[in-house]
């Protein structure tokens, strides 16, 4: 965990971190936010994740608290603190204090900045990607912009929590229709038997994510296609490998589903392929 954070301008110890009761982001979830890994004390893939992050503050009408530039050197400034050369950067932006009433206030108000680090441990999810995790299925009952990465995330808390109650590490959310939308905090993927990637395809109903962008490249690379269509959940149970993308476990085999393993139960070939060339690829400033 951070010693210290960033808050609105300053640099406080995590323990004094505190931010006004009367912000938007406590009110309403009136907020988004970004994570991103750090390695080697760098960021990775940050154009792409500042790119995402004004869009979202875009389709929310909030106005950026700052020049990219400046965000970028608050982001470096914490990390640097904190010492943290192996782990991730978690950036909140909400659209500040104002007295509680559900409509956006017409009053200018200040965008609200919080900053923090973590750090992880590098052997230890190399080892959870070796031994692959296990996913539960569940309905999606998500507003429909998910694509907007909001800090609105109680669907996606309650999901993680069944998923560890049910000793898995991930839910994968299911539409009305039947199929996967993606994880609750990762992109859903699976490989068909001929060894095609196959993901949903953006839009509305899913977050555009960074590591799913970077690993698509990955796969150009390596000659693996890449097909954004839906797929079911009997699909991916009857799928060559499944996996899961994100900023904080990169590329991790799935090898179960609800129970049932995934092929022959053991992490993918193709998977862990392009897990290890990943930061090949990946951008890092």
């Amino acid at each position: 965990m951070s010693r210290i954070a960033y808050v609105n301008g300053r640099y406080v110890p995590h323990a004094q971190a505190q931010v006004h009761i009367e912000d938007r982001g406590y009110q309403f979830a009136d907020g988004v936010y970004e994570v991103c890994e750090i390695l080697k004390g760098r960021l990775v893939d940050r154009r792409l994740h500042m790119d995402r992050l004004e869009r979202s503050l875009r389709e929310l009408s909030i106005t950026p608290p700052m020049s990219r530039l400046a965000l970028g050197m608050v982001l470096d400034e914490v990390v640097v603190r904190n010492r943290v050369r192996e782990g991730f950067v978690y950036l909140q932006i909400t659209r500040g204090v104002a007295r509680r009433d559900h409509a956006f206030p017409t009053a200018d108000i200040r965008p609200a900045v919080v900053a923090t680090v973590r750090s992880i441990s590098r052997e230890k999810n190399e080892h959870t990607a070796e031994e692959g995790i296990s996913v539960i299925t569940m309905p999606d009952n998500r507003w429909e912009r998910v694509d907007i990465k909001t800090v609105g995330l109680l669907p996606n808390a309650i999901a993680k929590t069944k998923a560890r109650e049910a000793g898995a590490k991930e839910a994968w959310l299911v539409d009305a229709d039947g199929f996967v939308t993606e994880g609750a905090s990762t992109t859903a993927w699976i490989v068909t038997q001929d060894g095609v990637l196959v993901t949903r395809p953006n839009g509305t109903g899913i977050l555009p994510g960074i590591t799913r962008m970077t690993a698509t490249r990955v796969a150009e690379r390596e000659g693996i296609r890449v097909e954004e269509r839906k797929f079911t959940v009997d699909e991916a149970k009857r799928a060559r490998e499944a996996f899961s993308t994100g900023a904080t476990t990169i590329i991790t085999p799935i090898v179960e589903i609800d129970g049932s393993p995934v092929a022959n139960g053991k992490p993918g070939s193709i998977a862990m392929r392009l897990r290890a060339a990943f930061h090949e690829v990946a951008e890092l400033d």
